[in-house]
């Protein structure tokens, strides 16, 4: 367990930023207007790597005009490079950058929203990034990103890290990159996954992860909803046999969070299941289980791949989801007990805020 220095660490330097933006606030009513527009405009080029001047204006809702004006100050400043075929941030970029977001998320009240719920919900560590994933793609894959860099930051070398499928892992995935402390690392899913789209599996995460970061991966090719007879015939197959002890060794496990009956309906459940998952308050799904609003299991699927004891017993697991239609959901999970580190959204964060706050006496 993380200490609380190291789980939410407090920027006094930040703080002191924010007092003086603050007093010049009231010289320069538009300071912080510049300062979050410019940092926009460097976040932006980072997600999207080489960018035109018209689609990144796009992304920003803002006029090529307007854009160019900043962009040339920002490149008079050496932050960003022009080509011909769109624009780069610089190293130096890259590094202001990192150095501004713990500013900026003071400055959007981030940082309490993030104290708030690690509180909440006993967690190590949270971290939340802006936008709503569920309306932006950009917040979407900066929640991607988010998620890569937790990951980084929990591995050691020749760990093994279990994920789970869904389109958030699979964006989490392209973020990685080689790293002293993940080379080598064996990548395995959390569990099969036959029968949805084959980059959403987590099989194909798993393979992803080992090839960017220089690991290695197991594959355990099963569907992902058996029958009790098929599930009892296949975990005594030897290969699966191996295969999931090596899952079950894993000290790291990153997963997404599922809304409860989108991903029955994605599976195909039984009437009767969906009829039982309705009736108890089915909120949330993770790794096969699925549960109502206190984090109670109310339902498991026969499933080859992690179990309950397992996923109680792992030293890490880090749950990264967003958008405010999942908030629900999120705190279904975090309610479950067994979360280490989220990263989430500031939709997804103020949404699970005011539900707390209502319920609170």
């Amino acid at each position: 367990m993380l200490c609380r220095d190291k789980c939410c660490p407090v920027y006094p330097g930040v703080r002191r930023l924010r007092e003086i933006l603050d007093m010049q606030q009231k010289l320069l009513p538009d300071l912080l207007d510049v300062l979050k527009t410019r940092y926009n405009v460097l976040h932006h080029v980072m997600l999207m790597g080489t960018v035109g001047r018209r689609s990144l204006a796009k992304s920003l809702n803002m006029t090529e005009r307007v854009l160019r004006t900043e962009v040339e100050f920002l490149r008079a400043q050496g932050l960003l490079q022009m080509y011909a075929a769109g624009m780069i941030l610089t190293d130096s970029g890259k590094r202001l950058l990192a150095e501004l977001e713990p500013v900026i998320q003071e400055l959007l009240g981030i940082s309490e929203m993030q104290e708030q719920l690690r509180r909440q919900f006993e967690l190590r560590e949270v971290h939340i990034v802006p936008g709503d994933a569920d309306h932006s793609e950009f917040s979407k894959r900066e929640l991607c990103r988010a998620g890569a860099q937790a990951l980084r930051n929990a591995v050691r070398k020749d760990d093994v890290i279990a994920v789970t499928g869904g389109s958030t892992m699979a964006g989490l995935a392209e973020f990685l990159m080689p790293a002293p402390n993940m080379r080598g690392n064996r990548y395995v899913p959390a569990r099969g996954g036959l029968g949805e789209a084959v980059e959403l599996q987590a099989n194909s995460i798993a393979s992803t992860m080992a090839k960017r970061t220089g690991g290695h991966y197991k594959l355990l090719h099963v569907p992902d909803h058996l029958s009790e007879d098929a599930y009892l015939s296949l975990i005594d197959e030897p290969h699966i046999q191996d295969v999931l002890n090596v899952i079950r060794m894993a000290r790291v496990v990153v997963h997404g969070i599922g809304d409860a009956i989108v991903m029955a309906e994605r599976r195909k459940l039984s009437y009767d299941d969906m009829h039982r998952l309705h009736h108890d308050g089915a909120l949330a799904e993770a790794f096969g289980y699925y549960f109502d609003q206190q984090g109670k299991v109310i339902h498991h699927m026969p499933t080859v791949g992690l179990r309950l004891q397992d996923i109680q017993s792992t030293e890490v697991v880090i749950a990264v989801a967003g958008g405010r239609s999942k908030a629900q959901a999120i705190a279904s999970i975090m309610r479950f007990g067994q979360t280490d580190v989220l990263v989430t959204d500031e939709a997804a964060a103020t949404a699970m805020l005011e539900s707390i706050h209502k319920q609170s006496p």
